[in-house]
C-alpha cells in the first residue's frame, strides 16, 4: 500500500474517532490543508512518522500479548494433562490393588485411615510391598509381551 493510501485511509479511520488526541487532530488538519507552509510540511510529516510508530508499537503490543497469552495456555494445558495422568495411574493402582469393586466411600475411608497414620516405617513397609507388587506386575507384562 503506497503512503499516499496509508494516509488516507489513516487520516479517514482518524476521522471517525470520537476523542481523537491532540496530536491526531492536528495531523487531520494539516493533511485537510492544501497548501503547507515549509514549518507545517515538518510538523506534518513528523505527526504522519509519529503515527506510523504508534501503529507499530500498538501492533508489537498486541503480538507480545498474544504470544504470552499463547505460552499461558500451553502451561495450563500442559497441567491439565499432568494432572489427568496422574489420575488415571491412582486409578489404574486401585484396579491393581483389587479394590475395582469397593464404594468410593469404601475407598475414601481406606485413603483417608491412611493419611492418618505418620509412622514413618509403616509407609516405608507399606512402599516395600508396592514397589515388589508393581516390579512383578512389571515383569509379568513384559512376558506378556514377548
Amino acid at each position: 500500500m503506497a503512503t499516499t493510501d496509508w494516509l488516507q485511509d489513516r487520516i479517514a479511520h482518524l476521522k471517525a474517532l470520537k476523542n481523537p488526541s491532540e496530536q491526531q487532530s492536528l495531523l487531520i488538519l494539516l493533511a485537510e490543508k492544501i497548501e503547507r507552509t515549509t514549518q507545517e510540511e515538518k510538523t506534518f510529516s513528523a505527526l504522519v512518522r509519529a503515527e506510523k510508530a504508534m501503529l507499530a508499537a500498538t501492533k508489537a503490543r498486541q503480538a507480545a500479548s498474544q504470544l504470552i497469552n499463547s505460552e499461558n495456555r500451553k502451561a495450563k494445558e500442559a497441567e491439565r494433562k499432568a494432572r489427568n495422568h496422574r489420575l488415571i495411574q491412582q486409578g489404574a493402582l486401585v484396579d491393581l490393588a483389587g479394590l475395582e469393586q469397593r464404594s468410593r466411600g469404601e475407598l475414601m475411608g481406606l485413603l483417608l485411615g491412611a493419611a492418618a497414620i505418620t509412622d514413618p516405617q509403616r509407609w516405608s513397609d507399606w512402599k516395600m510391598k508396592g514397589d515388589a507388587f508393581l516390579a512383578e506386575v512389571e515383569a509379568k507384562n513384559k512376558q506378556a509381551k514377548l
